[in-house]
Protein backbone atom coordinates (compact mmCIF):
# COMPACT_ATOMS: atom_id res chain seq x y z
CA UNK A 1 0.00 0.00 0.00
CA UNK A 2 1.00 3.81 -0.84
CA UNK A 3 0.30 6.03 2.36
CA UNK A 4 -0.45 9.57 1.99
CA UNK A 5 -0.21 12.01 4.80
CA UNK A 6 -2.40 15.32 5.14
CA UNK A 7 -1.04 17.28 8.00
CA UNK A 8 1.59 18.53 9.36
CA UNK A 9 1.36 19.20 12.98
CA UNK A 10 2.71 16.74 16.18
CA UNK A 11 0.39 14.03 15.32
CA UNK A 12 0.66 13.86 11.69
CA UNK A 13 4.69 14.61 12.19
CA UNK A 14 4.35 11.15 15.14
CA UNK A 15 2.21 9.13 12.03
CA UNK A 16 4.83 9.89 9.45
CA UNK A 17 7.78 8.62 12.06
CA UNK A 18 5.59 5.60 12.72
CA UNK A 19 5.10 4.57 9.08
CA UNK A 20 8.29 5.14 8.25
CA UNK A 21 9.58 3.09 10.74
CA UNK A 22 7.85 0.26 9.33
CA UNK A 23 9.46 0.72 6.26
CA UNK A 24 6.84 2.55 4.32
CA UNK A 25 7.52 5.45 1.86
CA UNK A 26 4.90 8.13 2.21
CA UNK A 27 3.66 10.70 0.50
CA UNK A 28 3.40 14.18 2.69
CA UNK A 29 0.77 17.19 1.98
CA UNK A 30 2.38 20.02 4.19
CA UNK A 31 0.79 23.49 3.83
CA UNK A 32 3.99 25.36 4.12
CA UNK A 33 6.53 25.64 1.36
CA UNK A 34 9.50 26.82 3.55
CA UNK A 35 8.96 23.72 6.03
CA UNK A 36 8.97 21.20 3.46
CA UNK A 37 12.54 22.77 2.29
CA UNK A 38 13.73 22.99 5.84
CA UNK A 39 12.33 19.20 6.48
CA UNK A 40 14.71 18.52 3.20
CA UNK A 41 17.71 20.05 4.84
CA UNK A 42 17.44 19.47 8.78
CA UNK A 43 15.73 15.86 8.64
CA UNK A 44 13.10 17.11 11.01
CA UNK A 45 10.09 18.68 11.34
CA UNK A 46 10.91 22.17 11.79
CA UNK A 47 8.18 23.13 14.15
CA UNK A 48 7.06 19.88 16.06
CA UNK A 49 8.62 16.42 17.41
CA UNK A 50 12.09 18.16 16.22
CA UNK A 51 13.45 15.26 17.77
CA UNK A 52 12.14 12.58 15.37
CA UNK A 53 14.67 12.34 12.07
CA UNK A 54 13.86 10.88 8.99
CA UNK A 55 15.04 9.14 6.17
CA UNK A 56 14.23 11.76 2.96
CA UNK A 57 14.44 8.97 0.95
CA UNK A 58 11.28 7.51 2.29
CA UNK A 59 9.23 11.18 1.89
CA UNK A 60 7.83 12.72 -0.89
CA UNK A 61 7.02 16.18 0.67
CA UNK A 62 4.69 18.19 -0.99
CA UNK A 63 2.27 21.37 -0.92
CA UNK A 64 -0.28 20.03 -3.53
CA UNK A 65 -2.83 17.95 -1.77
CA UNK A 66 -4.50 16.31 -4.72
CA UNK A 67 -0.69 15.22 -6.00
CA UNK A 68 -0.90 13.43 -2.50
CA UNK A 69 -4.04 11.87 -2.71
CA UNK A 70 -3.47 10.32 -6.74
CA UNK A 71 -0.18 8.98 -5.50
CA UNK A 72 -1.97 7.01 -2.30
CA UNK A 73 -3.75 4.06 -1.71
CA UNK A 74 -4.47 5.03 1.91
CA UNK A 75 -4.65 8.76 2.93
CA UNK A 76 -4.12 9.70 6.72
CA UNK A 77 -5.96 12.70 7.58
CA UNK A 78 -4.15 13.99 10.46
CA UNK A 79 -5.30 18.07 10.54
CA UNK A 80 -7.27 19.77 13.94
CA UNK A 81 -11.14 19.21 13.47
CA UNK A 82 -11.55 22.96 12.91
CA UNK A 83 -9.77 22.58 10.04
CA UNK A 84 -10.18 19.72 8.59
CA UNK A 85 -13.30 21.15 5.90
CA UNK A 86 -10.97 23.60 4.46
CA UNK A 87 -8.05 21.39 3.96
CA UNK A 88 -10.60 19.04 2.41
CA UNK A 89 -12.57 21.17 0.07
CA UNK A 90 -9.51 21.32 -2.40
CA UNK A 91 -10.32 17.96 -3.57
CA UNK A 92 -12.90 16.96 -5.89
CA UNK A 93 -15.26 13.76 -5.39
CA UNK A 94 -13.84 12.33 -8.03
CA UNK A 95 -10.65 12.37 -6.60
CA UNK A 96 -11.26 9.80 -3.69
CA UNK A 97 -12.56 7.19 -5.90
CA UNK A 98 -11.12 3.89 -5.27
CA UNK A 99 -9.19 5.30 -1.73
CA UNK A 100 -9.11 4.87 1.75
CA UNK A 101 -9.21 6.98 4.09
CA UNK A 102 -7.60 6.43 7.67
CA UNK A 103 -8.71 9.32 9.74
CA UNK A 104 -6.54 10.52 13.02
CA UNK A 105 -9.13 13.18 13.44
CA UNK A 106 -10.23 13.99 17.30
CA UNK A 107 -13.03 16.06 16.61
CA UNK A 108 -16.38 17.01 14.84
CA UNK A 109 -16.12 19.83 11.85
CA UNK A 110 -17.28 22.92 13.33
CA UNK A 111 -19.44 24.19 10.55
CA UNK A 112 -21.92 20.99 9.72
CA UNK A 113 -21.04 19.41 13.45
CA UNK A 114 -20.62 15.82 11.66
CA UNK A 115 -17.68 13.73 12.29
CA UNK A 116 -15.84 13.11 9.50
CA UNK A 117 -16.85 9.96 7.78
CA UNK A 118 -20.28 11.60 8.17
CA UNK A 119 -18.82 14.89 6.20
CA UNK A 120 -17.63 13.17 3.33
CA UNK A 121 -20.55 10.59 2.67
CA UNK A 122 -22.41 13.87 2.28
CA UNK A 123 -20.07 15.96 0.49
CA UNK A 124 -18.47 13.87 -2.21
CA UNK A 125 -20.27 10.28 -1.15
CA UNK A 126 -17.22 8.66 0.16
CA UNK A 127 -18.08 5.47 1.54
CA UNK A 128 -17.94 3.97 5.25
CA UNK A 129 -16.34 0.61 3.71
CA UNK A 130 -13.21 2.57 2.79
CA UNK A 131 -13.39 4.76 6.03
CA UNK A 132 -11.26 3.71 9.03
CA UNK A 133 -10.16 5.69 12.27
CA UNK A 134 -6.75 5.24 14.03
CA UNK A 135 -6.81 6.99 17.24
CA UNK A 136 -4.96 5.84 21.09
CA UNK A 137 -4.26 6.59 23.90
CA UNK A 138 -0.75 7.81 21.81
CA UNK A 139 0.39 11.51 22.65
CA UNK A 140 2.25 11.91 20.02
CA UNK A 141 5.63 13.37 22.28
CA UNK A 142 6.35 9.19 23.50
CA UNK A 143 6.13 8.32 20.07
CA UNK A 144 8.79 10.66 19.20
CA UNK A 145 10.48 9.07 21.92
CA UNK A 146 10.11 5.87 21.11
CA UNK A 147 7.87 4.76 24.10
CA UNK A 148 5.42 1.84 23.88
CA UNK A 149 1.92 3.10 22.79
CA UNK A 150 -1.26 1.19 21.30
CA UNK A 151 -3.16 2.22 18.64
CA UNK A 152 -6.74 1.41 18.12
CA UNK A 153 -8.35 1.17 14.34
CA UNK A 154 -11.67 0.96 14.01
CA UNK A 155 -13.01 0.09 10.40
CA UNK A 156 -16.29 -1.70 9.00
CA UNK A 157 -14.73 -4.53 7.71
CA UNK A 158 -12.37 -6.28 10.24
CA UNK A 159 -9.58 -8.00 7.94
CA UNK A 160 -9.54 -4.75 5.78
CA UNK A 161 -8.89 -2.83 9.34
CA UNK A 162 -6.11 -5.37 10.78
CA UNK A 163 -4.39 -5.33 6.84
CA UNK A 164 -3.95 -1.46 7.50
CA UNK A 165 -3.17 -1.41 11.22
CA UNK A 166 -0.17 -3.83 9.73
CA UNK A 167 1.26 -1.51 8.55
CA UNK A 168 1.61 0.91 11.79
CA UNK A 169 3.54 -2.16 13.79
CA UNK A 170 6.52 -1.33 14.98
CA UNK A 171 8.90 -2.22 18.18
CA UNK A 172 7.42 0.56 20.01
CA UNK A 173 3.73 0.59 18.13
CA UNK A 174 0.87 -2.19 19.11
CA UNK A 175 -2.45 -2.09 17.43
CA UNK A 176 -5.50 -3.27 18.48
CA UNK A 177 -8.62 -3.68 15.81
CA UNK A 178 -12.46 -3.01 16.30
CA UNK A 179 -15.28 -2.53 14.31
CA UNK A 180 -16.97 0.93 15.94
CA UNK A 181 -15.99 3.47 13.68
CA UNK A 182 -18.80 5.97 15.47
CA UNK A 183 -18.33 4.93 18.96
CA UNK A 184 -14.74 5.44 18.77
CA UNK A 185 -14.89 8.88 17.23
CA UNK A 186 -17.35 10.05 19.40
CA UNK A 187 -15.18 8.90 22.05
CA UNK A 188 -12.19 10.44 20.92
CA UNK A 189 -14.02 14.31 21.06
CA UNK A 190 -15.43 13.50 24.32
CA UNK A 191 -12.22 12.51 26.13
CA UNK A 192 -11.12 15.98 25.36
CA UNK A 193 -14.14 17.76 27.03
CA UNK A 194 -13.43 15.53 30.38
CA UNK A 195 -9.56 16.36 29.85
CA UNK A 196 -10.14 19.93 29.53
CA UNK A 197 -12.34 20.16 32.86
CA UNK A 198 -9.76 18.43 34.60
CA UNK A 199 -7.74 20.70 33.72
CA UNK A 200 -9.68 23.43 35.17
CA UNK A 201 -10.50 21.15 38.21
CA UNK A 202 -6.74 20.91 38.51
CA UNK A 203 -6.85 24.86 38.22
CA UNK A 204 -8.79 24.98 40.84
CA UNK A 205 -6.71 23.36 43.55
CA UNK A 206 -8.87 20.16 43.50
CA UNK A 207 -6.48 16.91 44.91
CA UNK A 208 -5.74 13.76 43.57
CA UNK A 209 -9.00 12.33 44.85
CA UNK A 210 -11.58 14.50 43.69
CA UNK A 211 -9.73 13.88 39.92
CA UNK A 212 -10.57 10.25 40.54
CA UNK A 213 -13.94 10.47 41.31
CA UNK A 214 -14.46 13.37 38.70
CA UNK A 215 -12.97 10.83 35.92
CA UNK A 216 -14.86 7.78 36.46
CA UNK A 217 -18.17 9.52 36.44
CA UNK A 218 -16.50 10.97 33.36
CA UNK A 219 -15.94 7.27 31.89
CA UNK A 220 -19.79 6.70 32.89
CA UNK A 221 -21.24 9.62 31.30
CA UNK A 222 -19.19 9.18 28.06
CA UNK A 223 -20.76 5.24 28.14
CA UNK A 224 -24.37 6.59 28.49
CA UNK A 225 -23.90 9.12 25.35
CA UNK A 226 -22.26 6.34 23.23
CA UNK A 227 -24.83 3.39 24.06
CA UNK A 228 -27.36 6.32 22.60
CA UNK A 229 -25.42 7.87 19.93
CA UNK A 230 -24.13 4.78 18.40
CA UNK A 231 -26.12 1.80 19.29
CA UNK A 232 -25.95 -1.58 17.64
CA UNK A 233 -22.63 -0.20 15.68
CA UNK A 234 -20.73 -3.26 17.53
CA UNK A 235 -21.40 -6.44 19.20
CA UNK A 236 -18.50 -6.97 21.47
CA UNK A 237 -17.98 -2.95 23.04
CA UNK A 238 -15.66 -3.09 25.67
CA UNK A 239 -15.36 0.69 27.07
CA UNK A 240 -13.05 -0.36 29.50
CA UNK A 241 -10.47 -0.73 26.30
CA UNK A 242 -7.90 1.18 25.87
CA UNK A 243 -9.48 3.69 23.16
CA UNK A 244 -12.39 4.35 25.07
CA UNK A 245 -11.00 4.59 29.02
CA UNK A 246 -7.40 4.21 28.34
CA UNK A 247 -7.30 7.65 26.29
CA UNK A 248 -9.63 9.60 28.30
CA UNK A 249 -7.30 8.65 31.07
CA UNK A 250 -4.09 9.53 29.63
CA UNK A 251 -5.76 12.91 28.07
CA UNK A 252 -7.15 13.27 31.60
CA UNK A 253 -3.75 13.12 33.36
CA UNK A 254 -1.04 13.56 31.12
CA UNK A 255 1.08 17.05 31.03
CA UNK A 256 1.44 16.37 27.31
CA UNK A 257 -2.47 16.92 27.13
CA UNK A 258 -3.41 20.07 25.59
CA UNK A 259 -6.53 19.99 26.62
CA UNK A 260 -6.09 19.85 30.07
CA UNK A 261 -2.90 22.54 30.12
CA UNK A 262 -5.81 24.87 28.57
CA UNK A 263 -8.63 23.88 31.41
CA UNK A 264 -5.37 24.50 34.16
CA UNK A 265 -4.76 27.80 32.67
CA UNK A 266 -9.09 28.61 33.07
CA UNK A 267 -9.26 27.05 36.20
CA UNK A 268 -6.22 29.30 37.52
CA UNK A 269 -8.82 32.21 36.36
CA UNK A 270 -7.26 32.87 32.76
CA UNK A 271 -10.28 33.95 30.23
CA UNK A 272 -10.75 31.49 27.34
CA UNK A 273 -8.48 34.55 25.24
CA UNK A 274 -6.46 35.01 27.19
CA UNK A 275 -5.15 31.24 27.34
CA UNK A 276 -5.61 31.06 24.05
CA UNK A 277 -2.76 34.21 23.49
CA UNK A 278 -0.60 32.57 25.80
CA UNK A 279 -0.87 29.04 24.09
CA UNK A 280 -0.99 29.80 21.00
CA UNK A 281 -4.12 27.55 20.35
CA UNK A 282 -7.71 26.65 20.90
CA UNK A 283 -8.18 22.97 21.91
CA UNK A 284 -10.12 20.22 20.30
CA UNK A 285 -12.15 19.72 23.29
CA UNK A 286 -12.87 23.99 23.20
CA UNK A 287 -14.80 23.39 19.91
CA UNK A 288 -16.02 19.84 21.08
CA UNK A 289 -18.02 21.28 24.29
CA UNK A 290 -20.02 22.87 21.71
CA UNK A 291 -20.64 20.54 19.09
CA UNK A 292 -21.55 17.52 21.47
CA UNK A 293 -23.88 19.94 23.76
CA UNK A 294 -25.73 20.58 20.41
CA UNK A 295 -25.84 16.94 19.40
CA UNK A 296 -26.82 15.78 22.74
CA UNK A 297 -29.82 18.07 22.53
CA UNK A 298 -31.39 15.49 19.92
CA UNK A 299 -29.57 12.49 21.65
CA UNK A 300 -30.74 13.07 25.62
CA UNK A 301 -28.47 11.34 27.43
CA UNK A 302 -27.63 12.61 31.16
CA UNK A 303 -24.51 14.93 30.63
CA UNK A 304 -24.19 16.91 33.13
CA UNK A 305 -20.44 17.20 33.74
CA UNK A 306 -19.84 17.81 29.57
CA UNK A 307 -22.79 20.13 29.86
CA UNK A 308 -21.38 22.00 33.27
CA UNK A 309 -18.21 22.70 31.24
CA UNK A 310 -19.83 24.23 27.91
CA UNK A 311 -21.06 26.44 30.17
CA UNK A 312 -17.73 27.44 31.56
CA UNK A 313 -16.34 27.79 28.09
CA UNK A 314 -19.00 28.92 26.03
CA UNK A 315 -21.80 30.94 28.31
CA UNK A 316 -19.34 32.40 30.65
CA UNK A 317 -19.99 30.33 33.85
CA UNK A 318 -17.37 30.94 36.73
CA UNK A 319 -15.58 27.77 36.75
CA UNK A 320 -16.13 27.92 40.48
CA UNK A 321 -19.62 27.73 40.57
CA UNK A 322 -19.15 24.91 37.03
CA UNK A 323 -17.61 22.74 39.51
CA UNK A 324 -19.08 23.35 42.61
CA UNK A 325 -22.78 21.71 40.70
CA UNK A 326 -20.35 19.00 39.42
CA UNK A 327 -19.71 18.42 42.92
CA UNK A 328 -23.02 17.76 43.86
CA UNK A 329 -23.95 14.78 41.83
CA UNK A 330 -20.48 12.54 41.78
CA UNK A 331 -20.74 9.06 42.96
Amino acid sequence: MQFGIIGGGSWATALAKILTDSGNTIHWFIRNEDSIHYFKKRKHNPHYLSTAYFNPAQLQLTTDINAVIEASDVIVIAVPSAYVEDALMQVSAEKWINKKIVSAVKGITPTKNQLLHEYLAETVQFPLNNYFTLLGPCHAEEVAAEKLSYLTFSGADEAETAAIAACFKTDYINTVVNTDVVGVQYAAVMKNIYALGAGIAHGLEYGDNFLSVYIANCANEMGGFLEKIAPGTCIQKNYTASVYLGDLLVTCYSLFSRNRTFGNMLGKGYSVKSAQLELNMLPEGYFASKCIYKTNNTVMAKMPIASAIYLILWEQLPAEDGFKQIESFLI
